[in-house]
């Protein structure tokens, strides 16, 4: 019987070999520690993508990495001080603001470097397959890159949004900020940790570096749900397909 434990760190060496030899497909979450509003916590994109990735791996099979809360973003500098990210949103043509708890940003040059040394590893340990997924910007490098990377390292690589899907915009896995959509699937999946009455009372003030649909009237946990096992059926029938064309 396969072990029920998906993490990385927590698998013995033999429970690690046997995972791997069933399904060789590594999940990496793409996190940061990054404000996403005040009703949500800093390690948002983590606590999504991961929460996911443990579930469809108890679907399919494969292992779930730490998640790596160094990413990429929008970057500038005013008056001798660094902003970057949603540090940007909204302040135009005012001056951009720090926001606090935001510490995740690495140029785009080391974060390409940190993704090829990680996909250098895995490949070498036996992952086959790679699915990453998280913060906006870091899929968004996987989108460009990834045909170049698979060829590079041997791996099938995916992400939940795929350039070549039809879009289901309300369905897609963290396709906002901190809106209807990453708040809904945080009520599903954390929902001890949503905090929605930090947010403004008067419908008339938009959320602080909120990006999307108003949280306040569209998210819920039922969508949450939805959006989950909408992107578990969609990734379990696409992984499903590859093991099979590895096994042929």
């Amino acid at each position: 019987m396969l072990n029920s434990e998906v993490l990385y760190e927590r698998l013995t060496p033999s429970e690690f070999k046997t995972r791997l030899q069933k399904a060789p497909i590594a999940y990496l979450p793409l996190g940061t520690l990054e404000w996403h509003g005040a009703h949500l916590p800093l390690g948002s994109d983590f606590l999504q993508s991961g929460g996911f990735f443990k579930k469809l791996a108890q679907r399919v099979g494969g292992v779930v990495l730490p998640p790596l809360f160094l990413g990429p973003d929008k970057a500038g500098e005013v008056d001798g001080h660094e902003y970057y990210g949603m540090d940007w949103f909204g302040y135009a043509p005012n001056p951009p603001k720090q926001l606090i708890g935001s510490a995740y940003w690495v140029p785009n040059e080391l974060f390409s470097a940190i993704i090829e040394a990680i996909l250098k590893q895995l490949r070498r340990v036996g992952f086959k397959i790679v699915v990453a997924h998280g913060h906006g910007p870091s899929i968004d490098y996987f989108y460009k890159n990834g045909e170049e990377l698979s060829r590079k390292f041997d791996l099938a690589i995916f992400t939940l949004l795929r350039p070549e899907d039809e879009r289901e915009e309300d369905m897609e896995f963290q396709n906002d900020h901190a809106a209807m959509n990453e708040t809904s699937i945080m009520m599903a999946l954390h929902p001890d940790l949503v905090h929605m009455e930090n947010l403004p009372r008067d419908p008339n003030e938009w959320p602080l570096a909120v990006g999307g649909k108003d949280p306040r009237k569209y998210a819920s946990p039922e969508l949450g749900d939805k959006i989950i096992r909408y992107n578990l059926e969609k990734m379990e029938m696409i992984l499903k397909d590859r093991l099979l064309s590895l096994h042929a």
